[in-house]
């Protein structure tokens, strides 16, 4: 095992028998408390485990503590393995099985010594680069620390604050790279449940911190909103016209992003497209379950994130598909006792179709209907989702989304634009 774990960075740690210890990682000393040494143990286990998340692979840990000393590898998901013959009975533990592991002795090894003695592991240039720190954090741009460092043209520069050092954190999972396309599908069955508005703030964050190839997708077998709270294009086309062409969009030898520009809608700064629903009252066209799936294959070529509006009828063919395809669902509600109980209906729904693996990874979000939600309320969908989803956030009324009509990212409420970026941060944790 020790031949596996890169020597880089250099972490050692030690346990006071006086409930402290420290930490230094390449040089860089820490001091650690806790209420015993149980927690201290705990506390260098946490630290560790983010170098390793930020490395994406184990690291090395040497630790020191009355029992004697300890070489370890700590990997990203926070499980310990000993890498020598030492001792490791008082490797670190916590009281979290989900954060750590205790780990068990290494069973003797005739040969190590023998191979100790001959040439050592050779580095290579991916041991060089993950060598590297993790990039320093720059100065304070919010709050009243980024207020002083403008106030003194950044001759006094304080470090960033908490809720920065969170806003900043969510953009980094926002912006994270993913395994392919992914498809995001927000769901409610009942009318007015805040499923369009999710649709388009969670793809305008992604856009916007992503950097493009996103798009929101109305999903409604005949009509939807979407096409009509989004920024105009010059044409109006919709899903169905796409499904009419998309044999050219199966060529992959002439297929082209830029000829996607004739059906869906671009939403500028946001830097998203919207593929509306049909809008043609006098149609008789619809989108099933095979033209969903057909439409899917083919978007995915040209997006990276995919998020889908659906409709308010669970039972339709295309909003099955919907369901099929999606690597996250965002359940939405306002807190209203109807809507919250058409969203409670459909999780239980979901469940007994065989989706339960999806609803325990869900995304759920409470949406504020007025300046002043019901407390009690809002307490009970949380204990309620809470329990069968992920996460449950929420996100706070805004003016600008009253009307209804065309969305403008830029007219939301700062509040509102960092409340959906940390919906769309914990959405992409899902990816």
């Amino acid at each position: 095992m020790i031949e596996t774990v890169p020597i880089f960075p250099r972490i050692e740690a030690t346990v006071a028998a006086d409930a402290t210890g420290t930490v230094a990682i390449n040089g860089v000393m820490q001091s650690v408390v806790g209420a015993d040494e149980q927690a201290v143990r705990g506390e260098i286990l946490t630290l560790v485990t983010v170098t390793a998340t930020d490395m994406g692979r184990p690291v090395r840990l040497n630790t020191r503590d009355r029992l004697g000393e300890q070489l370890l590898a700590v990997y990203p998901d926070g499980r310990v393995e000993a890498l020598s013959d030492l001792d490791a009975s008082a490797a670190l533990v916590t009281s979290t099985p989900a954060v750590a592991q205790q780990a068990s002795p290494a069973k003797p090894d005739p040969d190590r010594a023998q191979r100790s003695e001959g040439p050592t592991t050779r580095l290579t240039l991916n041991d060089f680069l993950q060598s590297r720190p993790a990039a320093v954090a720059g100065p304070a741009m919010m709050g009243w620390q980024g207020t002083v460092r403008r106030l003194t043209g950044g001759l006094v520069s304080v470090g960033p604050g908490e809720a920065e050092l969170t806003h900043r954190s969510a953009i980094d999972r926002v912006q994270q790279s993913l395994r392919g396309p992914r498809t995001v599908v927000v769901i409610n069955p009942k009318g007015g449940a805040h499923k369009t508005t999710a649709t388009l703030l969670l793809a305008a964050t992604f856009g916007t911190y992503r950097g493009g190839y996103t798009l929101a997708w109305d999903n409604n077998e005949t009509r939807g909103t979407l096409g009509w709270r989004a920024q105009p294009a010059r044409h109006s086309n919709t899903a169905v016209d796409l499904l009419r062409d998309l044999e050219r969009f199966n060529d992959l030898r002439s297929a082209r992003v830029g000829d996607l520009d004739n059906y869906v809608r671009s939403q500028g700064s946001t830097q998203f497209d919207v593929l509306a629903s049909d809008e043609d009252a006098a149609a008789s066209s619809t989108i099933n379950g095979q033209a969903f799936t057909e439409l899917h294959t083919a978007l995915s070529r040209f997006y990276r994130v995919i998020v889908v509006d659906t409709g308010n009828n669970m039972r339709a063919s295309n909003w099955e598909a919907a369901l099929d395809a999606a690597d996250q669902l965002v359940i939405v509600s306002t807190i209203r006792e109807d809507t919250a109980a058409s969203a409670a209906w459909l999780v239980d729904g979901l469940y007994e179709r065989g989706h339960a693996e999806k609803v325990r990874n869900a995304v759920t979000v409470l949406a504020s209907p007025s300046k002043v939600a019901d407390a009690q309320l809002n307490r009970r969908l949380h204990g309620h989702f809470a329990s069968l989803t992920r996460t449950v956030l929420d996100v706070p009324h805004d003016p600008a989304l009253v009307e209804g009509g065309t969305l403008s990212y830029d007219a939301l409420a700062p509040a509102t634009r960092e409340a959906w970026l940390q919906v769309t941060a914990a959405v992409a944790d899902g990816l």
